[in-house]
Order: C-alpha cells, then sequence, then structure tokens
C-alpha cells in the first residue's frame, strides 16, 4: 500500500485542505477497465495557496511537516500491523494493570463501574498476577470464558446468570479491542471465539393483592418482612436498604425522603416516601445506626422468604429482588409516568425502565379479554 500526502482547494479558494490517499492497487473490471482502489483520510490541516506574509509561510511550513510526520506515523502502523512489528514494551504490559485502568476510567464517568470492577475480580480471580498482553491469546478467551460459565459462583453458592456471564465476557472483550485501538496488540484474540449471549430476563413481580397477602403473613424474620416490604413500596435494592442509616432518613417539616449515596453507581438519590413505608422503619435511632438492624443476604434469608409467600399463598419464585420490580410494575399500572419511574428507581438509562413498561402493557391486554361475550342485539 502506498500512502500520499495531498492537497485539495478549499471552497474560500485561498487554501487547500491536507489529506492522505491510501493506495491499495488496482483490479481489471470484467469488461477489461482498470478500477483503483483509494482510500483518504482527513487530517484537518490546510496551507495558504499564496501566502503573503511571514505567519502565513510559517503555518504553511508547520502544517506540511505535521502532515509529514502523520503519513509516515500511518505507514509505520501500517507495516507493523502487515509484517507483526510489535512494540515490545506495549505486550509486556501487564494485563490485569491495563484492565484495571480501564475500570477507574470507568468509574470516574459514573458509568458502568460495577460491572467493569466486577469483571475485574473475576478476572483477578482467573489468570496469574503477572499475566501480560502477550500472553491474553485464543486459549486464554476460551479459558476465561469456561471459567464464567462453569466455574463462577454466586454468594449462594449458586452459577452465574447468562446476563451475568455475558456481561462480564463483554467488558473483558471490550478492553481487549481498545487495547487495539490503542496499538497495543495488533491480533484481536476474542475474533475467532464464540460469545456468551444474554437471555431476556423473566422478570417476576407480585401484584398489589399478592403483597397485602404478604402484609398479613407472618415471616419468620421481621426484619425481613418489614425490608422486603419497604422495597415493594420504595423499589430500592437490597443493596441500598441493607446499608441505610438513620441520618439519610429525612422526616421533618412535612417532607418524607431518603436522600442517600446509590451503591450500584455512586449517584446521590433524593427519594420521596408513603408515610405507611416510613412506618416500616420504625422509630429513629442514632445517626450511624442501621435502619434495618439485622438484615442479611444469603440461603438462610432466600429460604426463609419462599416460605413466607408460601404460607401467604403465593407460589412464585420470588427473590428480594423481585420487590424492586414490583414497585415499578405497580407504579406504573397506577399511572404513573415511565420517566418518573425511571428516576425513582435510579435508572440511568430510560430504555432500562422500559422492560417494565413492556409488562404493564402486556396486563393491559389481557384486561381486554376479561369480560364475557354479551349478547348484543342492536
Amino acid at each position: 500500500m502506498k500512502i500520499t500526502l495531498k492537497k485539495r482547494k478549499t471552497k474560500n479558494g485561498t487554501q487547500e485542505s491536507l489529506y492522505l490517499e491510501y493506495y491499495k492497487g488496482y483490479i481489471k473490471t470484467d469488461d477489461g477497465k482498470i478500477k483503483h482502489n483509494r482510500e483518504f483520510e482527513s487530517l484537518n490541516l490546510s496551507v495558504h495557496i499564496k501566502p503573503k506574509t511571514q505567519i502565513q509561510k510559517q503555518e504553511n511550513k508547520d502544517n506540511l511537516e505535521l502532515a509529514e510526520k502523520i503519513r509516515i506515523k500511518r505507514m509505520n502502523e501500517y507495516n507493523s500491523r502487515n509484517h507483526n512489528f510489535y512494540n515490545k514494551d506495549q505486550l509486556n504490559y501487564n494485563f490485569l494493570d491495563y484492565f484495571s485502568n480501564l475500570t477507574e476510567e470507568r468509574k470516574k464517568s459514573k458509568g458502568n463501574y460495577g460491572n467493569w470492577d466486577s469483571t475485574l475480580k473475576k478476572l483477578r480471580e482467573y489468570c496469574n498476577v503477572n499475566t501480560r498482553l502477550a500472553d491474553v491469546d485464543e486459549e486464554f478467551v476460551k479459558g476465561f470464558k469456561k471459567y464464567l460459565e462453569e466455574k463462577v459462583r454466586t454468594k449462594s453458592n449458586l452459577p452465574l446468570s447468562k446476563n451475568s456471564q455475558s456481561s462480564y465476557y463483554g467488558k473483558f472483550t471490550a478492553a481487549i479491542k481498545q487495547a487495539i485501538k490503542e496499538k497495543k496488540i495488533f491480533n484481536d484474540p476474542t475474533d475467532s471465539v464464540t460469545g456468551i449471549q444474554a437471555e431476556t430476563p423473566i422478570r417476576e413481580y407480585l401484584t398489589f393483592e399478592e403483597v397485602n397477602k404478604l402484609s398479613k403473613t407472618d415471616c419468620r424474620y421481621p426484619v425481613l418482612k418489614r425490608a422486603f416490604l419497604f422495597s415493594c413500596l420504595t423499589g430500592l435494592r437490597w443493596s441500598d436498604i441493607n446499608k441505610l442509616i438513620w441520618s439519610e432518613v429525612k422526616d421533618s417539616n412535612g417532607e418524607l425522603k431518603l436522600i442517600f449515596e446509590q451503591k450500584k453507581t455512586s449517584d446521590i438519590e433524593y427519594l420521596y416516601i408513603s408515610e405507611q413505608a416510613r412506618e416500616l422503619l420504625g422509630d429513629r435511632k442514632q445517626p450511624n445506626d442501621r435502619v434495618f438492624t439485622g438484615l442479611k443476604y444469603g440461603v438462610t434469608y432466600n429460604s426463609a422468604l419462599l416460605r413466607w409467600c408460601h404460607n401467604a399463598g403465593v407460589y412464585k419464585h420470588i427473590t428480594f429482588h423481585c420487590a424492586r420490580h414490583t414497585n415499578a410494575v405497580l407504579l406504573l399500572e397506577l399511572g404513573a409516568d415511565i420517566y418518573t419511574v425511571s428516576k425513582r428507581l435510579g435508572h440511568s438509562e430510560i430504555r432500562t425502565t422500559e422492560i417494565y413498561a413492556k409488562i404493564v402493557d402486556k396486563k393491559n391486554k389481557e384486561a381486554a379479554e376479561l369480560i364475557p361475550n354479551l349478547s348484543i342485539q342492536l
């Protein structure tokens, strides 16, 4: 391939823009004509056609020198890729350090830092601390994929869900592609490995009648009952309920709200709550005391939650997170707009909330068929 620096007159007629032409040879068409293969890259640089001042002459010189340096750099990049001339310092860069740096960048932007951080933890469990970028080959990729699918367990000692597997593997491949973009590596070891497809999640939730049944039924752990019903009424995640302290509960001047830092995103949330939700919190204690003292996460409490549901006549596979789904569905069914629901749930993107709107739409469709046919005579 030949890379040439070229000029093109601009619309004002006094300057020429600089660009690179990538000439990749030619082919002969069936009718014997020559077809050249060219690509172009704008450099966002220009020169004066007839420089009148010393300043314009210097600008021409500087821009032409810069353009030539870019041309040489592009040629070197092409040769490196084409002939596998690797930068040894880049290849010897520690892979976990590289992934950790990318994770920290997500923390600054408050994007999906949590998923990147979780992926980093899985990678630290999977590979050697001295793993280099050069060591991340096809076998490494296949091994990490298999590790996610077969070895990693949740806190409840269950296999990772397909969606979690897909999320972690996606962050891993994103890091590889970033390394390629930064010219740290030139071959993509994930290309020949089939990724992990996410599944459309089935979001189990409770109807208002089912929540009412639970509210009238005893639970082995009263704190679990209060916390679960509180989540049904507010949409708070287990992680935020578990760490909620009394200084984050504001119930003066006629306002009932929570001001807290969302654990998943580190964003500060302002959430108004109902009087009934406030009653579930109980009597106020010291500012730094946990509101739901004794609340735990694990097999024992998960089993107790299921038994409580069964005792109430609710025969669904309910987890604590289902309370959050329940809150979203109930709000939408009762007329709250999707933007408000999205803000209350702390979603960074409204499309995350739209799944609940689809559930409500389905229930709306089912409701249309509830009334039996009439014997209409007109």
